[in-house]
């Protein structure tokens, strides 16, 4: 093999992707994937926060619950624009740079929300917040994927986002035991420094991504460290020039992703992101709700609301080897199977036993299938604009996260039955399976009238793994 003549340090070029390809998953990979883990359980403890806090921060500034609306949507606001800007911004200089920028941006603007004392302010500094929670997503996605062999890279991309969904978790117990003794502030406290406390950790230790610095190539000697890294026993010859089958492209990043037969599945793929996001958020925002009103108590309807969250880890860890061999058709079997799960919710509102299961399935398949949705983002996307790829998927998908609450709202104001709104929720699952069954299809199709090398590139990142057993 290419890779074992450049071990022996025979070989003039080294094709870092090929390299990594051929390694088993070590140790490097995991302490990355811990490391991108540690960023995304921060971002996702401040994502929640504001939201753990809203009733005693209303109750301590003497505000409606419904003033907070637009505290909320100023966040979500900011982490759709952080997404948008800071993935191209990360093709241009480096993953490194906007993952220790971002989580330093989230970090202040955290500590800085515990010092505030009036709504204006609290929402100008939540829109900031998000800009830095935004950044650090696709980066940290972008980064794992690139250190990973194709075979694992949807296992390993899938686990370390669960980081996000921990510590949204895990932030309503944290604000649980810190409010009343320390008052809604010293959640913000916490969510503030621990971040910061984070930056010079990633300075230090975080690599920049091994194919990034390939497709510069101006690191030689420091992709040679990174490779080792990976395999200690790997030696190169001391004239050998790493290099990345993948064509540099410049210019604007965003550009890129409607040239050489990505336009299609690109659009796809913000309509996968818009609707699985809307569906999410539909959910999260409107469950305990419409339990309430079918008859639950309210601690029971937060308790099998929050079966969303464990089906979504569940799915996690259940799909990344399934995603890793089936790549696109597995993730639309995933959505197709979230429509009747998310349909039976309102059906099945009146016993407890059902629903929640059904709200486990929904989460199994919505929550696990959005996590699938980034790793194969990643994986169809080239080195150039990766980052770009996954942000500003990530970033129309939270047009879908925003769009998704205020829909739930404007049908239960229209008095629509439970069975019907969430018959329209299952709507939206629907349409994220077409869309990704369409993806796979043109993997099959092999491009839409290109030449043989552009339907290659094309179906490089829709093809699934033909090594995943090994």
């Amino acid at each position: 093999m290419a890779t074992s003549e450049a071990q022996r340090g025979g070989a003039s070029q080294v094709d870092v992707a090929e390299f990594i390809d051929q390694q088993p998953v070590g140790g490097f990979q995991v302490k990355l994937l811990l490391t991108c883990a540690a960023v995304l359980f921060l971002d996702g403890f401040d994502t929640q926060a504001i939201g753990y806090v809203a009733p005693a921060l209303a109750k301590e500034w003497g505000l409606t619950k419904g003033a907070l609306g637009p505290v909320f949507s100023a966040g979500l606001f900011g982490l759709m624009i952080g997404a948008l800007l800071f993935g191209p911004l990360a093709d241009r200089i480096g993953r490194k740079k906007i993952i220790i920028l971002s989580t330093l941006a989230f970090g202040i603007g955290a500590l800085v929300t515990a010092f505030v004392n009036d709504l204006n302010t609290l929402l100008a500094i939540r829109f900031l917040t998000g800009l830095g929670l935004g950044g650090a997503m696709p980066n940290a996605v972008a980064m794992t994927s690139e250190f990973n062999p194709c075979r694992r890279r949807a296992t390993m991309v899938m686990i370390m986002f669960c980081g996000f969904s921990v510590g949204a978790a895990l932030g309503g117990l944290v604000a649980a035991a810190l409010i009343p003794q320390f008052g809604w502030r010293s959640v913000f406290v916490v969510g503030g420094v621990a971040p910061l406390l984070l930056v010079p950790i990633l300075a230090l230790r975080l690599p920049e991504s091994v194919r990034f610095l390939a497709l510069t190539g101006r690191a030689n000697e420091r992709v040679a460290e990174l490779l080792r890294l990976i395999n200690p026993n790997a030696a190169f010859a001391p004239a050998r020039q790493f290099v990345i089958d993948e064509p540099h492209l410049p210019g604007i990043p965003v550009v890129h992703l409607f040239r050489e037969g990505r336009t299609l599945v690109t659009l796809l793929l913000w309509v996968v992101f818009f609707m699985s996001l809307l569906d999410l958020y539909f959910l999260s925002n409107w469950l305990p709700t419409v339990l309430n009103d079918l008859g639950s108590s309210v601690a029971s309807s937060a308790a099998i609301g929050s079966m969303l969250q464990v089906g979504g880890v569940v799915g996690t860890f259940a799909l990344g080897s399934i995603i890793d061999r089936f790549s696109f058709r597995a993730l639309a079997l995933v959505y197709f199977i979230a429509v009747f799960a998310v349909g039976a919710i309102g059906q099945l509102g009146h016993s407890v036993v059902f629903v929640t299961m059904a709200i486990f399935a929904a989460g199994f398949c919505v929550v696990g299938g959005q996590i699938a949705a980034n790793a194969l983002a990643a994986a169809f996307y080239p080195t150039s604009v990766r980052a770009t790829g996954v942000g500003w998927a990530l970033g129309i998908g939270r047009v879908g996260s925003i769009v998704g609450p205020l829909v739930g709202g404007m049908l239960l104001t229209m008095k629509w039955s439970a069975a019907s709104v969430f018959m329209a929720a299952a709507g939206a699952a629907m349409c994220a399976a077409l869309a990704a069954f369409w993806i796979s299809r043109l993997a099959g199709m092999g491009g839409t009238g290109k030449s043989p090398e552009q339907a290659a590139s094309y179906q490089a990142g829709l093809r699934p793994s033909t090594t995943a057993g090994a």
